[in-house]
């Protein structure tokens, strides 16, 4: 059930109107932008980014919860990507069957039969978490995904608090305005990413973003540019097409692109399928992997946030591989797992398949795919299930338990929408930022967080896919 409508949605439409007119007008003026839909690729019209009116309550304790296991998932992360037997063996099914993992895989391969280039990773990470309602009343926190390539929305997000700050001021509600926590992930992702930039050891070296063809969020990513720019560290941004005309390595594997020195690369572009639009792409992917640049993820730590990696991680005995003497950490990691089972061929996987078409409801079905909108619910498992289940296909899948949050409302500000209550579930994100240069992790953080709200309506999809919105978590 939706919780009980706040207070301060009970007002009059025309109060809810004023409001929305005055949190648009904010918005806009601090920063939270994305270009239109029509002109993705210019700056001539932009909007403000969806966000919801009012902040959203969250129960302290999940939240801080969630805070406190990013480090140890950032270590988690960066620890698998080191480990290719553990890679190979968790990987082994899915790349027989899905081409975009095994091509991602066999770049891996190359890269480690020809020795790392560098010793120097950046991880820019964010685990999203949904609270799960139980019986009793009481949220758990339970993850969704780990993000480990493009976590995006960390520029935006260091905006909003302010225009949640402002809107319950104007409505009155001044107690719950202080309760808006500080935000500024880009801060902190940026501050990771100079990290690496220093440590790569050359002034005239560039960050250069890999960006996607149409750029409607670039203001998310100009968050950290701007950042890094307060640095006096030079930005570029360039697409796979431009690295593949114009990149090069020199004879100590130096990546040169337009002519320019890269120390790091931060990619955010490149895990789809269709980001790779030929085999040119491929080839520009493969030649920043074996460069000396540093790679923003690099392609083992693009491998460990694979949803079968998640779906492995759960086995019972796996987390102590990589926390042996750190059953604490086990424990703090394990709590925030939900059901997840195999659909590798064999009696596990078909009593995966046979749990899921008994009781469909129960389950999300999962293919090895980021970006939002790629997830398979309700009697859509059964017609994909029913088809593939005697097919090595179905290893391209996962199944997860589906979490259940309490819907709670709210009013979603979205460009030409009408404006009326809507029953919403939010998703909580928190950022992860981690350097390591050899055995020494020179930096691990938690740097910031991101709740997304969208319509109960909608159960895939995120901010960049049009469903879900900005929003702020109200500490209750």
């Amino acid at each position: 059930m939706a919780q009980g409508i706040p207070d301060h949605m009970k007002m009059d439409s025309t109060l809810i109107k004023d409001l929305a007119d005055v949190a648009k007008d904010y918005a806009l003026l601090q920063g939270v932008l994305m270009r239109i839909q029509e002109t993705p690729n210019s700056s001539e019209l932009v909007t403000y980014a969806p966000f919801t009116l009012f902040p959203t309550p969250v129960p302290k304790e999940d939240f801080f919860q969630a805070v406190a296991v990013q480090t140890h998932y950032n270590t988690l992360v960066d620890k698998i990507s080191r480990d290719p037997e553990f890679l190979q063996d968790a990987l082994a099914s899915t790349i027989t069957v899905d081409d975009f993992t095994a091509k991602l895989f066999k770049i891996h391969e190359q890269i480690l039969k020809e020795g790392r280039s560098q010793s120097i990773v950046l991880g820019l990470n964010r685990s999203d978490y949904m609270l799960d309602q139980r019986e009793d009343g009481m949220s758990s926190l339970k993850q969704i995904e780990i993000n480990t390539f493009a976590a995006s929305f960390g520029g935006l997000s260091s905006r909003t608090p302010d225009v949640h700050r402002h809107i319950l001021k104007v409505a009155g509600r001044l107690e719950e305005s202080q309760r808006i926590m500080d935000n500024n992930p880009a801060a902190g992702l940026a501050a990771a990413v100079a990290k690496a930039w220093e440590l790569y050891g050359s002034e005239r070296a560039v960050v250069m973003f890999l960006v996607e063809e149409c750029q409607r969020n670039i203001f998310d990513q100009r968050y950290i540019e701007n950042e890094l720019w307060k640095r006096n560290i030079s930005t570029i941004r360039k697409r796979f097409e431009d690295v593949w005309k114009t990149g090069s390595l020199d004879q100590d594997k130096r990546l040169f692109v337009n002519g320019q020195e890269v120390a790091v690369v931060y990619f955010r572009n490149g895990y789809m399928p269709q980001n790779y639009v030929s085999e040119q792409a491929w080839d520009a992917r493969l030649l920043m992997e074996r460069s000396l640049a540093v790679k923003c993820p690099d392609i083992s730590t693009h491998l460990a946030g694979t949803k079968k990696v998640q779906q492995v991680l759960t086995r019972p005995g796996v987390l102590e591989r990589f926390f042996p003497d750190q059953p604490q950490v086990v424990e703090q990691i394990r709590a925030t797992f939900t059901g997840l089972y195999t659909l590798d061929m064999g009696p596990e996987g078909d009593k995966t398949v046979a749990m899921a078409l008994a009781s469909p409801d129960r389950f999300v079905l999962k293919p090895q795919r980021e970006g939002g909108g790629n997830n398979i619910y309700g009697s859509e498992i059964c017609q994909v299930l029913e088809r593939l289940k005697e097919s090595t296909e179905r290893m391209a899948y996962i199944l997860m338990d589906k979490i259940h949050p309490s819907p709670a409302h709210n009013f979603l500000l979205t460009q030409g929408t009408p404006l009326q209550i809507s029953n919403c579930l939010s998703e909580l994100g928190v950022f992860g930022a981690y350097v390591r240069q050899g055995e020494d992790m020179v930096q691990n953080e938690c740097v910031g967080h991101l709740l997304r709200t969208k319509s109960s309506n909608h159960p895939d999809g995120g901010v960049a896919a049009g469903v879900a919105v900005l929003d702020n978590p109200l500490l209750v």
